[in-house]
């Protein structure tokens, strides 16, 4: 049983991991691209920039909800009785 636990803990770490680095990659590639659209055509700076903004706290939505389910598991492990 203490290796489902292992794990589980394994898993937890996976998903706070790999949610962690997608949205830094994510969010660093719709930085340049704001950087870029927004040198290309200043005007619209504004527009961009609220939805930048507006995506980048969608991201770290999705990525605090994998933080969340993951530390759910390692504290409520269902596979142990």
């Amino acid at each position: 049983m203490e290796h489902i636990v292992g794990f589980v803990a394994l898993a937890a770490g996976l998903i706070i991991g790999l949610g962690a680095a997608g949205a830094c990659i994510g969010i660093g590639i719709m930085g340049s691209r704001f950087l870029e659209a927004s040198a290309r055509q200043p005007e619209l700076m504004n527009t961009l920039q609220t939805k930048m903004f507006l995506l980048v706290g969608l991201i770290d939505a999705a990525f605090i909800i994998g933080t969340g389910i993951a530390l759910w598991y390692t504290t409520a492990n269902p596979f142990i009785k």
